[in-house]
């Protein structure tokens, strides 16, 4: 596994170099030094050494101003690899992604829930290693793997704070484990929080913005990304809107709350809301034994979208419910975007996008000063996977900090560290 010499200085100043020509995705050494605020003898020598590295190439020369035409320079997108794993109830996506956060592979196969740890982990692990092999990947170029889940969570020990799906997770230390197996240094994160840092490394929202994202699979999670870090609060357990209460009088959830949103809207309350409407569960031949809510969630949802009054009724209510949360998310943080992510947003998430824009247009606090735009993840059902890998190349490049091989959370960067230096 590679462990890059170019961030044994300035690893705070080359990750802002390196994240800026990410995001440009070609650009000039003048443009550099403007983008940056950096001399332009600092990011001639920190692009040298990125070219050394291996990381960034030069890409042939722009549009002439006047002058000799600048040379251009870009990442190299072979020169690292990161894994994406998303650990779900009901299923599991793998994704190999390139340092430009391009997917290179992809797998998925049924959930590991009805399995304890220590037989679910290893069967995670070859899968990886089947992947890294089909994909013809370099595994001295991986840098490493991000492994997201629900929560709560202790990102630091790399262990589940959830009795979710049975008893035998509930303190488990998923990443540790996962990192013996594979040799890889591996990163655990709320899958939310994954899917939300997602869509900025893709360039799907404003560089500088503040946006919070919905997930939902199974259960319902969120995040909030103010200029490109994900809002961590004190634990990293931030923006879990599925646990907001908005039923004070409602029963008690699992988690200990009471009314919680997720007991509202989430697909598992669809399906069986939907099971106790006959005609509906006879129409679309709903199985009320069935563990895997994703599946029937999702014939819940195609009904929605071909106008099946029942289906239509279920998917707005929860989407009504969503769109509350919403509203105090965006309050909270005051937000520019609210980005759905998730596969239980994938059939039916035209309908929950529109119902949940109109009640942040109708009910904002701040609708006067500035919209808020509801939007689809650019990563769809594979958000949080691509999100995990995505983490991996941040927490590793764009920050400068390397992923310890035991799998625990690598220690948050030094506060007010020069820069230039």
């Amino acid at each position: 596994m590679v462990r890059s010499p170019v961030w044994a200085g300035r690893p705070k100043t080359r990750g802002l170099v390196l994240d800026v020509i990410r995001a440009a995705r070609s650009i000039s050494r003048v443009e550099l030094a403007a983008a940056t605020g950096l001399t332009g003898a600092t990011i001639s020598e920190v692009v040298r050494e990125l070219i050394g590295d291996g990381l960034v190439v030069e890409a042939g020369r722009g549009a002439s101003t006047g002058g000799k035409p600048r040379t251009l320079v870009q990442l190299n997108p072979v020169a690292r690899y990161s894994v994406g794993v998303q650990l779900e109830r009901n299923a599991c996506v793998i994704v190999v992604v390139d340092l430009a956060g391009r997917q290179v592979a992809r797998t998925s196969f049924r959930g590991v829930a009805s399995l304890p740890p220590d037989q679910a982990l290893p069967l995670v692990a070859a899968q990886v290693e089947a992947l890294l092999t089909t994909a013809a990947v370099d595994r001295d170029k991986v840098l490493g793997v991000g492994l997201v889940s629900y929560g709560p969570q202790d990102r630091h020990a790399g262990v589940l704070l959830t009795p979710q799906p049975t008893e035998e997770w509930y303190d488990y230390p998923v990443a540790p484990r996962l990192a013996e197996q594979l040799g890889l240094p591996v990163l655990l994160d709320n899958d939310a929080a994954a899917a939300a840092i997602g869509e900025y490394w893709m360039g799907a929202v404003e560089p500088h913005s503040t946006y919070g994202c919905i997930y939902m699979a199974t259960g319902i999670g969120g995040g909030v990304v103010v200029a490109g870090e994900v809002y961590r609060g004190s634990s990293s357990n931030s923006a879990e809107i599925g646990h907001i209460s908005i039923d004070v009088h409602g029963e008690e959830c699992s988690c200990g709350n009471v009314g919680c949103l997720e007991n509202y809207a989430g697909p598992s309350t669809v399906v069986r809301q939907a099971l106790a409407t006959p005609g509906l569960a006879r129409r679309l031949a709903l199985d009320p034994a069935a563990d895997d809510f994703l599946t029937e969630f999702a014939r819940i949802a195609a009904a929605a979208n071909t106008g099946d009054p029942e289906a239509r009724e279920l998917i707005e209510r929860s989407a009504r419910y969503l769109g509350h949360a919403a509203v105090t998310v965006a309050v909270l943080f005051d937000l520019d975007v609210v980005v759905l992510a998730g596969p239980s947003f994938v059939v039916a998430g035209s309908i929950y996008q529109s119902v949940i824009q109109q009640e942040l247009d109708r009910r904002l606090f701040a609708r006067r000063a500035h919209p808020v735009r509801v939007v689809p993840s650019v990563n769809g059902s594979d958000a949080a996977a691509m999100g995990g890998a995505v983490l991996v190349l941040q927490s590793e490049l764009t920050l400068g900090r390397s992923l310890p091989e035991d799998g625990a959370r690598p220690a948050p960067a030094v506060a007010g560290a020069d820069e230039a230096s």
